[in-house]
């Protein structure tokens, strides 16, 4: 009886393992995670919940965008993202073709707003 308990502990350990790193890997943190570091672009975002902020990666450096809901002429949509970077200093390199390529990703997503970029950025953009 003690040898089936211990199999069945066994298969349910297994299981829960095979579970565990499946959920790893589908993991969008651990996707925006390796992009940031490969320098790549990559866009983290939860679509549904306006409430939540959207991460973006690119060249190496991490941006996070707030959205703002408002009224467009047929519904409710995000009408304003502000986007900004915890890491000023990493941004050498940078050019308004990359800024004008994120924020096109960003219209892509949400094609009614007007997007802000919070300072240093919207110095280069001046």
């Amino acid at each position: 009886m003690i040898v089936i308990l211990f199999r069945l502990f066994i298969l349910f350990a297994v299981i829960f393992l095979i579970y565990s790193v499946y959920k790893f890997m589908i993991n969008p943190k651990r996707k925006l995670e390796a992009a940031h570091e490969k320098k790549l672009f990559y866009f983290l975002d939860d679509s549904e919940n306006v409430k939540k902020n959207f991460f973006m990666t690119y060249k190496g450096i991490m941006f996070e965008g707030e959205k703002y809901l408002g009224t467009t002429e047929q519904a409710f949509q995000v009408v304003t993202v502000n986007v900004w970077t915890h890491e000023p200093d990493k941004l050498t390199g940078i050019t308004k073709d990359d800024i004008y390529f994120m924020e096109k990703e960003i219209l892509i997503r949400y094609p009614h707003a007007k997007v802000e970029w919070r300072y240093p950025i919207k110095q280069l953009l001046e």
